[in-house]
């Protein structure tokens, strides 16, 4: 039976149950004019609008039987950091294990370095660098805080637009088969986006003696190479909160909490960068396919 990855997710929306009409409804329209469902409401001000061009929360494998029946088969991976927002779920997790509070304040985007000239006058900062968030406990006198790093995946293969096409027509029945190839890319993902983060960032703030929270799917996790972890919260670095999803009830999925790891950044450097160089023979026949002409 062949098998493609697609939209998971369209706003929130588990697309598998969608019904023709708000599959049509949801690849035409504009992405700035459809709420979030996973942001938190701000007092006092508008809605927030979904950031995310074409609306995909996440990726999800579709599978198409011989009489043409598209099934959605295992979890979503998560394409989207806003997913990780749902309910404040992992918000209150962090801060239980790492604060001691289920309700820590939350400061976004918080500038992390300088450039030299800034740091030299101790001006105010251009932020060459941020964190995601900063969790914080207000209770006490001493500032009890961590730091927070959100991570999905990215893919890799042709653009939504393609599946998009066809969903604009869909008049069902069920929901269309993805029309082109693509398939998540944890190896941008975590050697190419995220190791670079945490190498910048976890050597200082290890420093501080303050720990790095990093969020992440199960499908991510699992892509990575093994992790050596430490016994104790005290002797870590980094803390790994993973996430997986409930099935899906009235159309949407929900996120809900999955394991926790503990680790140094070194063991995690090699989980994230590790896997097992292919033979000689096998690089070098990859290298003949591509002298051949085509």
């Amino acid at each position: 039976m062949p098998s493609r990855f697609g939209a998971g997710e369209l706003y929130g929306f588990d697309l598998s149950t969608l019904p023709a009409e708000r599959v049509r409804q949801f690849s035409s329209v504009s992405h700035k004019e459809v709420e979030c469902p996973f942001k938190p409401p701000e007092a006092g001000k508008p809605a927030r609008r979904c950031h995310k061009k074409g609306g995909v929360c996440s990726l999800r494998l579709f599978v198409q039987d011989a009489p043409g029946q598209v099934v959605g088969k295992g979890e979503p991976v998560i394409t989207c950091p806003s997913r990780f927002l749902e309910g404040d779920l992992v918000v209150r997790w962090v801060g239980e294990v790492l604060l001691g509070t289920s309700t820590p304040v939350v400061i976004s985007e918080l500038p992390f370095l300088m450039g030299e000239v800034e740091a030299a006058a101790e001006a105010e900062p251009d932020a060459v660098g941020k964190i995601d968030k900063v969790l914080v406990n207000p209770d006490g006198d001493v500032l009890k805080w961590c730091a927070l790093e959100m991570q999905a995946v990215y893919f890799s293969g042709m653009s939504m637009e393609n599946d998009f096409k066809v969903m604009r027509a869909w008049e069902g029945p069920g929901v269309p088969f993805p029309n082109v190839q693509r398939r998540p890319d944890f190896r941008s993902s975590g050697p190419k986006r995220l190791m670079p983060q945490l190498q910048i960032k976890v050597p200082t703030i290890s420093r501080w003696g303050k720990k790095m929270a990093v969020v992440i799917d199960r499908a991510f996790w699992e892509s990575l190479s093994e992790i050596r972890e430490t016994k104790d919260l005290s002797n870590c670095e980094i803390v790994w909160f993973v996430v997986s999803f409930n099935e899906a009830k009235n159309g949407r999925f929900a996120l809900r909490r999955n394991d926790v790891h503990y680790t140094t950044l070194h063991n995690a450097v090699e989980g994230l960068t590790g896997g097992t160089p292919m033979s000689l023979e096998r690089f070098e026949r990859e290298i003949r396919a591509r002298l051949s002409p085509s």
